[in-house]
């Protein structure tokens, strides 16, 4: 079995899953524990979806406890007085998901920092996601916002919405250990951020996306881009994820980098490499090399970069080109800015 979590989530009016909250997701867990979960359950065999009533919870965490495994257990009896739908969910293989509890528990193992970007099948995932309206009482089907912003209004309340989305706030789901995030709104669940990442007030990181840590996020992680140990993006910086055009080059940046304020790339970096403010490095933009005497070498597309350790690039304020130098003397990074304890 490649996962199995219990969790609580909430439903439109059709009976149709929003969102999953599962405490505390497993991978890899112990085959007696899935086991007897089946048999408690009466699951099928094999990846699926399994909704609980709270009088099933006994029943489940006796099974749980009888096979080994008390903490489960206890997560189990706790459920028991839940008022809001509950699920198990087994996923025994990685193939792409096929309900939205599926989903939600693979964007919690990354941000529980379980399994890392690219290392899950998260294929076909937002046609099975809903736009919800994440609200100060809960998420609420969008279809369904115009009704329960009456209601509310009619019984005195104000119902708050901070924003329409597929994807909510990691924070409200999980907080990893060791980091620090100035605006939780810009951290989306599904996100992996190692210890001793910092996410300024104008960071964001994505789902499927993330630091090794430490590091300093001033700019944008795109979906898919990870960004090594010790890199810094500096503030309005970007990285540009596959659906924004970068096609199939996975975007990346290695340890020990640091893109200017407003810079961009559209290919990978290796380790120690610099972008100087300002400068978007798109696959196909012309650079030329220089050598240690500053003397062009040749030119070009930045593609043939890709990867590479210890560069720097800059655009030449004279006569406006890109140019590539090798970074020998990188820019140490200030390790007050990822002190986090």
């Amino acid at each position: 079995m490649l996962s199995f979590a219990l969790g609580i989530g909430s439903q439109n009016t059709q009976g149709d899953w929003l969102e999953v909250y599962y405490p505390a997701p497993l991978l890899n867990p112990d085959a007696s524990l899935t086991d007897a979960a089946v048999r408690a359950l009466g699951a099928p065999a094999g990846s699926g979806v399994v909704s609980l009533l709270p009088e099933h919870c006994a029943d489940l965490a006796q099974a749980l406890r009888d096979a080994g495994h008390p903490e489960q257990a206890s997560l189990a009896d706790s459920l028991a007085v839940s008022k809001r739908p509950l699920v198990a969910t087994f996923i025994d293989s990685d193939a792409a998901p096929q309900s939205v509890p599926e989903v939600y528990l693979k964007l919690h193992l990354l941000s529980h920092r379980l399994v890392k970007p690219h290392e899950l099948d998260l294929s076909g995932m937002f046609g099975l996601l809903r736009n919800i309206a994440w609200s100060s009482e809960g998420p609420i089907d969008i279809e369904e916002l115009p009704a329960r912003r009456l209601r509310a209004r009619l019984e005195g309340r104000t119902l708050s919405v901070d924003c329409v989305d597929k994807f909510p706030k990691m924070t409200d789901y999980v907080v990893p250990t060791g980091v620090r995030i100035a605006d939780t709104a810009r951290v989306r669940l599904g996100a992996y951020l190692g210890e001793g990442t910092t996410v300024m007030h104008e960071g964001f990181v994505n789902f499927n996306a993330g630091t090794e840590g430490p590091g300093m996020i001033e700019g944008r992680i795109s979906a898919g881009v990870v960004v090594g140990k010790g890199s810094d993006l500096g503030g309005g910086c970007s990285t540009m994820g596959t659906l924004s055009g970068g096609g199939n080059m996975i975007i990346s940046v290695g340890e020990g980098c640091l893109i200017g304020a407003n810079a961009g790339i559209g290919i990978p970096l290796g380790d120690r490499c610099t972008i100087e403010a300002g400068l978007y490095i798109t696959a196909g933009a012309k650079v030329t090399l220089l050598d240690d005497q500053n003397q062009e070498v040749r030119t070009l597309a930045a593609r043939e970069l890709a990867g590479q350790n210890d560069l720097l690039l800059r655009r030449n304020s004279q006569n406006g080109r890109i140019e590539c130098l090798t970074n020998k003397s990188a820019i140490a990074l200030n390790e007050s800015l990822h002190a986090h304890n």
